[in-house]
């Protein structure tokens, strides 16, 4: 149920930015396909299908989440 979510959100989002040709919101998508990633390698874990799959959407996850916030943190301190 929350991967449902989180893939709409990230393909209206990202709809959204495509059609109105403005990046403002790469940092909310980058955040919220991030997570969606995050949950789909814990439950690919949880399945049991322990391979290679669920451990690299972790590790994508976090490269994700690492990149949202340096992003986030030079557009708010106004740092190029």
């Amino acid at each position: 149920m929350v991967r449902i979510i989180l893939a709409i959100v990230v393909i209206v989002v990202s709809g959204y930015s495509l059609i109105t040709q403005t990046f403002e919101l790469m940092p909310y998508y980058m955040f919220f396909l991030g997570a969606f990633m995050l949950v789909t390698g814990f439950v690919e874990l949880q399945e049991d299908r322990k391979g290679f799959w669920g451990y690299m959407n972790i590790v994508i996850s976090l490269f994700l989440f690492f990149f949202t916030y340096r992003i986030s943190y030079r557009t708010n301190r106004g740092v190029s």
